[in-house]
């Protein structure tokens, strides 16, 4: 009866998670745990997803029907495991599309996939090392409530900063603008602090870029600005890293960034099509 109720208050869940609800009602030993893993499994009242992952499947649901919440199947995959990019835009209810695929923030390189698992991509991204060496992986990381599971996820400041820093991951670059742009309101100073964090001259610019191009509707101080163009590049760079697909575009050199920005992004040329 206990680890039906187990079962019951966590759709998806870790052996250890498994095996601390036994400690806590005095089963300690381990061959137990793994014979009672096992028998869940072979009984169709638990899923294995991957070695010591588990989906609980509902009372009268056959295991191959039961349902699962990406955002909390993301969140188990890694004891550290922090929702990210699209996935936390998704997350916040800001993403002007919907992936199929979600990411997250880990320290463990064992633990970053992919997985595939009912039609949906989970993939793991390791934390930036400016971050691990100063040990502030959590910055800017929020604990929220899904389906009475706790999960980790960036801020959307936090989350700004990131998909800029790694379009790809955010969608590319006019699912990012038509994202953030859907966001009313961010603590611009959350932004600016964590952007000088990652120390990457390159994200202060694009931050910075963005930030000045919505000045007014962010209310962006000059203060913020000038903190950022400190560490802008020292040397013009390319918003895009791909030579291919810069050689593509049409690009303006943003001389106060020294960035050099596709005039696609300038004009936000796909609102001409849509």
């Amino acid at each position: 009866m206990d680890t039906r109720l187990f079962f019951s208050k966590h759709q998806v869940f870790t052996y250890d998670e498994f095996a601390e609800f036994l400690r806590s009602r005095g089963r300690t030993n381990v061959k137990t745990r793994k014979a009672l893993i096992e028998y869940h499994v072979k009984a169709g009242n638990i899923v294995r997803i991957r070695k010591g992952l588990y989906l609980s499947v509902p009372s009268g649901i056959e295991p191959a029907r039961a349902p699962v919440d990406g955002y909390i199947l993301a969140s188990r995959m890694a004891d550290d495991a922090v929702l990210a990019y699209h996935t936390a835009l998704e997350f916040h209810g800001k993403a002007h599309s919907v992936h199929e695929r979600f990411l997250y923030l880990t320290t463990h390189r064992a633990k970053i996939g992919p997985i595939d698992f009912r039609g949906n991509n989970f993939q793991g991204v390791l934390f930036p090392k400016s971050l691990r060496d100063k040990g502030q992986e959590f910055f800017g990381v929020q604990n929220a409530d899904r389906g009475g599971m706790w999960v980790r996820i960036t801020s959307l400041e936090r989350t700004m900063v990131d998909v800029l820093d790694r379009p790809a991951l955010g969608g590319g670059w006019e699912e990012i603008w038509r994202s953030l742009e859907s966001v009313e309101f961010f603590d611009i100073d959350e932004v600016v602090d964590y952007a000088l964090l990652l120390e990457n001259s390159t994200t202060v610019a694009k931050v910075g870029f963005y930030l000045e191009k919505h000045r007014q509707e962010l209310m962006v101080e000059e203060k913020h600005l000038r903190r950022l163009r400190k560490h802008r590049p020292k040397k013009r760079t390319y918003m895009i890293r791909d030579s291919a697909e810069r050689k593509r575009s049409k690009t303006r050199l943003i001389r106060k960034w020294n960035l050099v920005v596709p005039e696609d992004i300038l004009e936000k040329a796909w609102e001409e099509t849509s």
